[in-house]
């Protein structure tokens, strides 16, 4: 075998070797994710969450940690589910703290016409 035959497929060889190791690399960094997770948080904490929906705001709060974790052991996969799930749950928790509140708005607007319907049942008697 000639000399630059050899050298030929020695770089061939190492080029499948690259590419190979390449692939199964724990693939990107899911950071775009954790930003995503963690703006969805603090989204929900201000719209009152903490207060109407304190167990799903703290089951997304620990999907982040336990992602961030993963992250560390470089589980990016497993990491980047918990994220979306985080996020899920951030946003559900948003959403169901603002019901409770526009709920919470509507009761409060149904007494004050009730206590007017018997503040003006008063003055016509």
């Amino acid at each position: 075998m000639k000399p630059h035959q050899y050298l030929g497929r020695v770089a061939v060889i190492v080029g499948l070797a690259v590419t190979i190791a390449a692939c199964a690399g724990p693939g990107p960094r899911p950071d775009g994710k954790l930003a995503t997770a963690e703006a969805s948080i603090q989204r929900a904490e201000a719209t009152d969450a903490r207060e109407f929906n304190p167990i799903l705001l703290n089951d997304a709060q620990s999907k982040v940690e336990d992602a961030r974790e993963l992250i560390e052991k470089e589980r990016y996969k497993e990491a980047e589910l918990l994220l979306e799930q985080a996020e899920v749950d951030a946003r559900l928790a948003g959403a169901r703290s603002e019901t409770d509140k526009a709920r919470d708005a509507v009761m409060q607007l149904n007494q004050n016409i009730e206590t007017l319907r018997q503040q003006m049942q008063a003055e016509q008697q």
